[in-house]
């Protein structure tokens, strides 16, 4: 027998993979809820995040659907489940940010070029605009980080936060970002970016190091939300 590739699978993947083997073999039907999140926790042994995670992947495999504020069911016809790498955990990621980017930002609020700040407060700016007239704005989101990264005068560092959030444009970050509202959170990122900046221009470390804490704290909270908004709470929230 030859040797063969051995494959490290990510939590959430192997939740997901239990859930679909027990679909499968019939233990929940089409049409039937799954557990809710806690109890499915408590009997895997994992935590809610995870299991979060793991309805995502279900959900973007086709087996299953989340429906917000009454849970997941089972979608009829659902295929087999085949665990496919769509990212890494988002709360894994969110985690790695909190640790990673408030230093960043107390290190750029010490670097940082009056070029630098001008880059930095271009895209807040640019971010608002898009905000103000309703369009998606992540790019903005995306490159106000990456520009405080580089700000640092380090590439190291730079290189990093870019990786961090490449890996956040994978599909199950994606899919869990669009369920827990986060797009439509926008407008309080753009006040809390102001705060960033505004640590950055006086070029206090401690404020820009809390002010980005502070951001990415309000991000976790909105993901790890007992209940998702419903898309009619989302609409009316926009």
């Amino acid at each position: 027998m030859p040797i063969q590739t051995v494959e490290t699978q990510r939590l959430y993947q192997q939740v997901a993979g239990q859930l679909g083997e027990l679909i499968r073999q019939g233990e929940f039907p089409p049409g039937h809820r799954l557990p809710p999140e806690r109890d499915l926790a408590r009997q895997l042994g994992v935590s809610r995040p995870t299991v979060r995670e793991a309805m995502i992947a279900l959900e973007i495999a086709g087996l299953v659907e989340v429906r917000t504020g009454s849970g997941a069911y089972v979608r009829d016809a659902a295929p087999p489940f085949a665990s496919s790498d769509i990212g890494p955990s988002p709360f894994d990621l969110i985690a790695a940010r909190m640790l990673v980017e408030p230093e960043v930002a107390a290190m750029a609020a010490a670097n940082a070029s009056d070029a630098d700040l001008a880059g930095i407060a271009e895209v807040a700016e640019l971010m608002r605009r898009g905000v103000a007239a309703g369009r998606a704005t992540r790019a903005e989101d995306r490159l106000f980080h990456v520009r405080i990264a580089a700000a640092t005068g380090n590439s190291v560092v730079a290189a990093m936060v870019e990786r961090l959030w490449d890996d956040s444009d994978e599909p199950i970050f994606a899919e869990l970002s669009r369920r827990a509202g986060l797009p439509e959170n926008q407008r309080v990122s753009v006040v809390e970016h102001d705060v960033i900046l505004d640590a950055l221009r006086l070029r206090d470390a401690r404020a820009a190091r809390d002010a980005m804490r502070d951001h990415l704290l309000g991000v976790q909270r909105i993901m790890m939300a007992e209940e998702w908004p419903s898309s009619e709470q989302r609409e009316i929230e926009s």
